[in-house]
Formats: C-alpha cells, sequence, structure tokens
C-alpha cells in the first residue's frame, strides 16, 4: 500500500541529457519552463513549456533538454499508478493539474522530496492529481523513431536542424543509403513514408517554438515553411488545432 509520493524540482541547461533509465515509480515530468525531448520505446515527443509527459513505471526512457528547462516532476507509487494510463503520453495541462502539480513540488522542498499520504492534505492533492492526470487530454506530440543505423542518423541530424531543405537524394547519400532504401525503411520501421515523417518533425518542432513565445510566422519559418498560410494549414491538419493553440495563453 502507498505510504507515499515523491517530488522533484531541476533546472538543467540546454543540451543536458537524462541518460536512459526507468523508475518503480510512475513520472509525471512537466515542463515548466524550456522545452523537452523525451524518447521511450522507440517514440519520441518535444513537449513544449507548460505541458507534461506521463512515463508509466517500468518505461525506459530519456529526456533531453532543448535550451534551459525548468523540469517539475511528481513521483506515484506503484499502487497509485496502476490508475493512471498505461502508456507514455505527451499532455495538455489545465491550470489545476498546473497548480496541483507546483503545489505538491513545493511541499516536496521542504520535506526532500518525500510526501507521506498519512498527512490527509498530501493524499487528497495526489488523488486530484491523479483524477486530473487520468483525464488529461492527449497531444499529438510523438514521432516514431526508426531503428535502421542509417535511418536513425538521418533522424538525428533533421532534428537537430529540421529546417534542413536538403533533398531526399542528398540525405540518402550521406547516410550510405539509396533513396528508395531510405524511403523503404522509414515507411518500415515508423509507419509513415519519409516526407510524412519530416513534416512531423517540423511540425513538432514548430509546436515547441510556439510554446516558448514565438509567433507563428517565426516559427513556421523555423520549421521550414515559407509562407504562413501553408505553415498553418499543415499544423491544423497533422495537430488539429491552429498553431496559435500552442502559443502561452492559447
Amino acid at each position: 500500500m502507498a505510504t507515499d509520493v515523491r517530488t522533484l524540482a531541476c533546472t538543467y541547461y540546454d543540451g543536458y541529457h537524462i541518460e536512459p533509465h526507468a523508475h518503480a515509480w510512475g513520472q509525471l515530468i512537466y515542463a515548466a519552463e524550456g522545452v523537452m525531448r523525451v524518447e521511450a520505446g522507440g517514440r519520441s515527443w518535444l513537449v513544449p513549456p507548460a505541458r507534461a509527459v506521463w512515463a508509466p513505471p517500468g518505461l525506459t526512457h530519456e529526456i533531453r533538454a532543448r535550451g534551459d528547462f525548468v523540469m517539475r516532476t511528481v513521483y506515484l507509487p506503484p499502487d497509485l499508478a496502476v490508475e493512471a494510463p498505461a502508456d507514455c503520453r505527451a499532455i495538455e495541462v489545465a491550470p489545476l493539474l498546473r497548480e496541483l502539480v507546483l503545489e505538491l513540488v513545493g511541499r516536496g522542498l521542504k520535506a526532500r522530496g518525500v510526501l507521506p499520504l498519512a498527512d490527509p492534505v498530501n493524499e487528497h492533492l495526489t488523488r486530484t492529481l491523479l483524477d486530473q492526470l487520468t483525464a488529461a487530454p492527449v497531444l499529438p506530440l510523438c514521432l516514431p523513431m526508426p531503428t535502421d543505423r542509417r535511418c536513425l542518423a538521418v533522424a538525428e541530424r533533421l532534428a537537430r536542424d529540421p529546417a534542413d531543405d536538403a533533398s531526399l537524394e542528398q540525405i540518402a547519400r550521406d547516410a550510405g543509403a539509396s533513396p528508395r532504401t531510405l524511403q523503404r525503411l522509414f515507411r518500415d520501421e515508423t509507419g509513415l513514408r519519409f516526407s510524412e515523417w519530416r513534416q512531423r518533425l517540423r511540425l513538432l518542432h514548430a509546436a515547441a517554438l510556439l510554446g516558448g513565445g514565438a509567433s507563428v510566422t517565426e516559427a513556421g519559418l523555423e520549421a521550414g515553411y515559407a509562407g504562413a498560410s501553408a505553415f498553418i494549414a499543415a499544423f491544423r491538419r497533422q495537430m488539429g488545432h491552429t498553431p496559435a493553440r500552442y502559443r502561452p495563453g492559447g
């Protein structure tokens, strides 16, 4: 039976990498400021500020800071985490969920990160957080990652610079594969054609920029779109909302 929840407050510099690891406890990772890239189970999430990722118990995952990154985490013990979603997901953080995370982490700072559930306030806050977590809308911020070394090299290259406009032929040549082979591998390993995968990466990059306060025009240009109208149309089609939805206060 759960006796406590645990919390963590950390700030990481741009490029900081938390190596692959797993917890027996479930982990709600809230991006209070900055952008995080979370990788787990062959998928990658690029998460803007004021959103969160839920990692269920036992899931091996790693986190990279994109820009200076302020992380607030609540760990739920296994017998509570079983009531939360069973899959890793990026979620919308409603005002109530945000305040619950910040309140629990704030209380944890005064108690070395360990909050006994024998305290009725801790138990109430945790139970309400669990309810909010379970009901939180899932965000389409996930990108399947390839495993073939040539495809993975391409994926990492484009992740470093999503606006890279090199042709498929050039990218394939640099990776030591033919364009046809690269197309086939991306389709087989990610379920997406290379062009679809590349577009989704660009849109996730744009969503992260928007969350950091970039304008729609700025985010579109940084993601490789020459015009705002094409960017807005593609973003709405893939993400289900207009880009403005991902800006602070959107």
